[in-house]
């Protein structure tokens, strides 16, 4: 008879399974997917919502209308554009010459001439430039550029699709302001002001540089690209995660790595718009608007930045949450107190739980996943969610878990007992 010692059944002594060291390293690999995705899913989402959703790319680029650096640009260039047209040196002769009618001796009037020059250009130069600033920051500008952005709402697209719209261009490597419609605006308010020659300034479809990428090529790209898989790339990086949480032998501890590595990317995709934001600012070129190209991108990437957050914001939610929820020692100490205080406040409100105490306790696990259950819903739902509305939604679970906690009237626990020796995941 074979021993225990016997080599057949020291042959036969159980090893660990080549199958979960398989699942454990496809869980890792899917993990890692599932990091490096999340921020390519925030970028694809907000690049899609400015572009399918008129009302959203009218609320991102109308303020710009109103915005100072963006004003004192198309300022200052309508103002150059007029003063070039209006032809200031024949305004200089006509009044010589008009001059020179009264006796004036011709070298005296050459030289009131050569003395006239430099005041009427300048004063022409006040006036166009009072006239235009008037239309730049009246109600008129406005409307135009929120008009024309509403008509070809995909102006935005122009940056990273080279897509041509009337408000906003992309010329070769330029994004441009066109002018046009505020041009014809300034010419009838100098006539209407007495400068008759204005009348003669003839229409065209002027522009001034905001800011120019020698990258945008490589943005229409990977634009192209995330454009493609829209809102499809969210949910199969959702899928993804949840299959290597499925897979990993701790699954708790694999759904806190997952959400906080989702939390980590959005950190590193915040730091890269910021960082990109100052490389792009840094490779302006002499004749551009520095002031007018930090508007326009801080505006174009404003809802980004809040879905980062939203995101980020997210992803430590759930990571803690998850985390909170397990057998952990710290866990379960951090859970042990808030039941402990829970129940203080419980013993001594005199609240007559009645038959709600025992039926809460029963269904306490089913009221847990249904407030979960509602936050989530609360969350797809809300348009556009902000890290402030993700931190206030997880506030409200926490007092509804709180206030199902309260209601159990009954002294049991389901923690362990040994605290000291319990698993951490």
């Amino acid at each position: 008879m074979a021993t225990s010692d016997s080599p057949s059944v020291r042959d036969a002594s159980p090893s660990p399974p080549q199958h979960h060291r398989m699942r454990s390293s496809a869980s890792l690999v899917l993990l890692v997917v599932a990091w490096v995705l999340a921020p390519l899913c925030v970028v694809a989402t907000w690049a899609n919502s400015q572009i399918s959703d008129t009302s959203r790319y009218v609320a991102t680029m109308a303020p710009l209308a109103s915005n100072t650096a963006v004003q004192g640009a198309a300022t200052n260039r309508i103002t150059d554009l007029v003063v070039q047209r209006l032809d200031v040196p024949s305004l200089v002769a006509q009044a010589s010459q008009a001059i020179s009618g009264t006796r004036i001796p011709p070298k005296a009037a050459s030289a009131l001439q050569g003395l006239l020059a430099g005041p009427v250009t300048n004063g022409v130069t006040s006036l166009v430039h009072t006239v235009t600033q008037r239309v730049v920051t009246s109600s008129a500008f406005v409307t135009i550029w929120t008009d024309a952005n509403r008509a070809a709402h995909t102006a935005v697209d122009n940056v990273l699709s080279g897509k041509k719209t009337a408000a906003v261009q992309l010329h070769g490597n330029d994004v441009v302001l066109e002018l046009g419609p505020a041009l014809d605006q300034v010419k009838q308010r100098l006539v209407a002001s007495g400068l008759g020659v204005a009348s003669h300034i003839p229409t065209v479809n002027s522009s001034f540089t905001l800011f120019t990428s020698s990258q945008v090529s490589k943005l229409q790209t990977g634009y192209r690209l995330l454009n493609a898989i829209g809102n499809w790339l969210p949910v199969i990086t959702v899928l993804i995660a949840a299959g290597g949480v499925m897979l990993a032998a701790r699954r708790r501890r694999a759904l806190v790595a997952a959400a906080f590595g989702v939390a980590v990317g959005m950190l590193i995709l915040g730091v890269g718009l910021a960082i990109g934001r100052h490389i792009f600012l840094d490779h302006l070129p002499a004749d551009s608007s520095e002031a007018a190209a930090s508007a326009i991108f801080d505006q174009i990437a404003f809802f980004l930045r809040h879905t980062i957050r939203a995101v980020g914001v997210l992803g430590l939610v759930v990571a803690l949450g998850a985390y909170a929820s397990g057998r952990g020692r710290y866990a379960v100490l951090v859970r042990g107190k808030c039941r402990q205080g829970i129940a203080w406040l419980r013993a001594r409100s005199g609240f007559g739980f009645g038959p709600v105490g025992p039926w809460v306790h029963r269904f306490k696990r089913w009221l847990f996943l249904a407030v979960l259950a509602v936050a989530a819903v609360i969350l797809g739902l809300w348009s556009y969610p902000t890290g402030w509305v993700v931190f206030w939604l997880a506030v409200a679970v926490l007092g509804a878990v709180a206030a199902v906690e309260f209601l159990d009237a009954s002294d049991t626990t389901d923690e362990p007992a040994a605290v000291s020796t319990a698993p951490s995941g």
